[in-house]
């Protein structure tokens, strides 16, 4: 038995499939942000621009993170927490990439513009 017509036919389907899939479904990097906003237990810690060169030290009860930005970069570089996970979570440059630090609550999310206290933000929908 050799390979049909049908299987040939199946094979190229399978493959258009994949292909269409991959580049409907994937990511689109929407270019890099200008500000990464902080926020711990869901409440805005601060924001700020990814151009400047900050070393921010969130401490809490529960214990600390270090917050690195520099070179239109931002990271954590020190936690305390038991995994340390969030400090493996590398550099974040692109507009809606973020960084979660679980067990202390903590999120860095790269924005689009400056936000909170009513200032102008990139939205990504609107909801009524």
């Amino acid at each position: 038995m050799g390979i049909k017509k049908k299987d040939i036919l199946l094979a190229c389907f399978l493959l258009f499939a994949a292909c269409l899939l991959f580049f409907v479904l994937r990511p689109v990097k929407s270019g890099t942000g200008g500000w990464v906003r902080i926020t711990v237990d869901g409440k805005l810690y601060g924001t700020y621009p990814l151009s400047g060169k900050e070393k921010i030290r969130i401490g809490q009860d529960s214990g600390y993170n270090m917050v690195y930005i520099e070179d239109g970069a931002a990271w954590i570089s020190e936690a305390d927490c038991p995994d340390g996970y969030c400090i493996r979570q590398g550099k974040i440059t692109g507009k809606g990439q973020v960084i979660v630090c679980l067990p202390h609550r903590l999120v860095l999310e790269v924005t689009g513009e400056e936000s909170g206290d009513g200032k102008k933000e990139d939205l990504d929908a609107v909801v009524h």
